[in-house]
């Protein structure tokens, strides 16, 4: 994406990162506050501040994503400067900290600060996160009374079961602990006993 040399360059480019990587994605805080900072530098110390242009590249590689921003060129080569303290200047170190690699080159395309983050993804189908937890004064939900609906009909299929099995000593024969059933049937409200 190019921006025109120009101070709200620095405001589009964030939108920018925000679009092309969505709200969800694990390292958008990360990836925007550095594209600003890479792209002001751009803007105030780089030949583009003229009337120039910033270039912004982001590829998105499933893992980490890699960034570049091009500018115009200028006078001195992007550092990190060691004042933590400054009223300005703490952009690279910023990257340094943040990024898990960097760096500045020259060509004839101008001067590129690249730097890529990495992060973790929740690959589909990998593990699904576990929902919320219902408290105990909210109403039941959908998906709750089909849950409840299914645990009942498995503990009628163990009751009868075991009706069937009086006297074979049925809890043995599946590892249950003698009161178990009971006791879950009593947690799911339900008689284990009833036809």
């Amino acid at each position: 994406m190019d921006f025109a040399g120009h101070p709200e360059a620095a405001g589009k480019a964030r939108q920018y990162v925000r679009d092309k990587l969505g709200p969800d994605h694990p390292a958008l805080d990360d990836l925007t506050l550095l594209v600003s900072e890479v792209v002001t530098n751009a803007l105030v110390h780089s030949v583009s501040r003229q009337g120039g242009r910033v270039t912004l590249a982001l590829a998105d590689c499933w893992e980490s994503v890699h960034v570049d921003v091009v500018d115009d060129g200028g006078e001195t080569v992007p550092h990190v400067q060691g004042d933590v303290f400054s009223e300005s200047g703490r952009g690279l170190l910023l990257v340094e900290t943040i990024a898990d690699r960097w760096g500045v080159y020259q060509d004839e395309a101008g001067r590129t600060v690249w730097f890529e983050v990495a992060y973790r993804r929740t690959r589909k189908g990998s593990r699904a996160p576990c929902p919320p937890q219902r408290t105990s004064d909210e109403p039941p939900r959908p998906q709750d009374s089909a849950m409840r609906a299914a645990a009942e009909r498995a503990a009628r299929t163990v009751s009868d079961g075991l009706r069937r099995d009086q006297g074979r000593e049925p809890a043995g024969r599946w590892r249950l602990v003698p009161d178990g059933l009971k006791q879950a049937a009593e947690r799911l409200g339900v008689d284990p006993w009833q036809d």
